[in-house]
């Protein structure tokens, strides 16, 4: 059995996607960018500045599919630019405590932004 996970306090979706699902115990959520849930504006600014908003949005639909950050068990990072790793990297872990597997890869992103995630949680 699955169900889509949906909240208003993380951006909607800007493409035929869906935030997220859950899927047994796994949850799955679609990456995360800078877009501000408020506003739906995408937010220019620093690499940290990003980084911040997109462990918001994470957060948020942790919290609305009954997860936690604990419960990541693996997450896929995207960057625009290499040079930003380590100032992404500061901000991330405040959140990933619990060190899930990560893969980061380099890549062109919507809307230009730095930094992208993704992540599949287990209970």
């Amino acid at each position: 059995m699955k169900k889509v996970v949906y909240t208003k306090l993380a951006p909607e979706p800007i493409g035929p996607y869906s935030q997220g699902y859950i899927a047994g115990n796994t949850l799955y959520l679609s990456g995360q960018i800078a877009i501000n849930p408020e506003t739906s504006e995408f937010m220019a600014g620093t690499i940290e500045e990003q980084t911040e908003r997109v462990m918001q949005n994470i957060s948020a639909l942790l919290d609305e599919a009954g997860f936690s950050f604990d419960d990541v068990v693996k997450t896929t990072c995207f960057i625009d630019d290499m040079q930003d790793f380590a100032k992404f990297n500061e901000i991330y872990a405040k959140y990933f405590t619990s060190k899930p597997a990560r893969s980061c890869v380099q890549a062109k992103l919507p809307k230009g932004a730095l930094c992208e995630v993704e992540i599949i949680a287990v209970k």
